[in-house]
């Protein structure tokens, strides 16, 4: 009797217990089978985000592979639609009424009845003359608003000495500031068509314009900055006297001679090279550059040193361009070819040595009587150009001293 009641109660005592096991054995069972669901689902809705962030991104690409024309913003329209009339018929009364931000060029009416050009052709014609092979890609280029920029250098060293605790200091040297003076000079260009072109509305006028206009820039620029005379036109820095570099002074440009006339001296071509190099200072040639012409980068492209390897190195990274002992060139065809006393060669760092002013605006004037029957595109521009640190720049002449 006693053993029986003790079963009973111990079962009766365990039955929570047990109880209580399966509740959360099966609430964890519950549970897993819930986070399970709720994985799939969300593997399900990141496949889905997936796939439409895929079909966005190629919508978005195929959108801005169209072209420019297609995705012009409106804001431009007015004044597109303006300008283009005032260059197919000369209507200017769109040009008068029309309200720009004042940020924007303006197209306010010039004393000689030019127009600025619109924001587009503008950009347009930069583009080119930044890409095309000037002195624009590496030297300083800076926007004025007046007839002329000025240049201030110091180019003389500090006076200094040593003095004791008791001496009375001795007065030193005063650094001397010179001013260079780069005057802007007009550079235009006249391209024209005919009235029934412009007439036709399939001929895009404003692209044509600026291609024209661009070429013409670029290649009256290029030369310029590089030969230029200085008379109506930037000075070249070519255009300045140059002297043997252990001769050289300020107001000229120093020379590294290759030791034979119009040539390499014959088993010390790579010589040359190197010796150019470090004839410029150390504080110059962390971002220094070749300038040279496609002929004379063919023969010096040749060089090897005298373990076989060549000077003019390829990129180590993809889309890199080759490089000449480690430094950019830049293939300019107005310098001159490889000749008896020629400086071919330029090394230098053209950012602190030679320096392009320009004011940021071009006009463009419309003439329809002086070529009748085309209509005459008068567009003209400010820019200078000068050496501004003649210690920037090195050359090498093809001579035998």
């Amino acid at each position: 009797m006693t053993t029986s009641r003790t079963t009973s109660e111990s079962s009766a005592s365990a039955e929570p217990g047990d109880r209580q096991s399966y509740d959360l054995a099966t609430e964890m069972t519950g549970f897993l089978s819930d986070f399970k669901r709720f994985q799939t689902d969300m593997k399900s809705r990141f496949k889905e985000q997936e796939e439409r962030m895929t079909q966005l991104d190629r919508k978005t690409f195929t959108r801005t592979a169209r072209p420019a024309l297609a995705t012009a913003a409106t804001m431009d329209q007015p004044h597109k639609k303006a300008f283009a009339a005032y260059l197919r018929s000369g209507d200017d009364d769109a040009l008068r009424g029309l309200e720009l931000d004042g940020k924007s060029l303006s197209t306010a009416v010039a004393a000689d009845g030019g127009y600025l050009v619109d924001p587009q052709t503008s950009d347009t014609i930069q583009s080119v003359l930044h890409s095309s092979a000037s002195l624009r890609s590496i030297a300083h280029v800076a926007n004025v608003d007046g007839t002329a920029y000025e240049v201030l250098v110091d180019h003389t060293e500090v006076g200094s000495g040593w003095a004791t605790e008791t001496a009375a200091a001795v007065e030193t040297d005063t650094p001397q500031i010179d001013r260079i003076s780069i005057p802007l000079h007009e550079l235009s260009a006249l391209p024209k068509a005919s009235q029934r072109l412009l007439d036709d509305s399939a001929f895009n006028i404003e692209e044509w314009l600026a291609g024209r206009i661009a070429d013409k820039f670029a290649s009256a620029e290029a030369q310029s900055f590089i030969v230029g005379d200085g008379v109506d036109k930037p000075k070249g820095f070519l255009d300045h006297p140059s002297v043997a570099n252990g001769a050289w002074s300020w107001g000229s440009l120093g020379y590294v001679a290759t030791g034979a006339a119009g040539e390499f001296a014959v088993g010390q071509a790579a010589d040359s090279i190197v010796d150019l190099v470090y004839s410029l200072g150390a504080r110059y040639r962390a971002n220094a550059a070749f300038v040279m012409n496609s002929k004379t980068a063919g023969a010096v492209r040749k060089m090897k040193d005298a373990d076989g390897r060549f000077l003019w190195s390829d990129g180590l990274a993809a889309g890199e361009p080759a490089r000449l002992m480690g430094y950019p060139v830049l293939i300019a065809e107005d310098m001159p070819d490889i000749a008896p006393d020629a400086t071919a060669i330029a090394f230098g760092n053209f950012e602190k040595g030679y320096t392009i002013a320009e004011r940021p605006d071009m006009r463009i004037l419309r003439d329809p009587f002086s070529a009748k029957p085309h209509v005459l595109f008068y567009a003209t521009k400010r820019v200078g150009g000068d050496v501004s640190d003649f210690a920037a720049i090195k050359l090498l002449k093809f001579s035998e001293t």
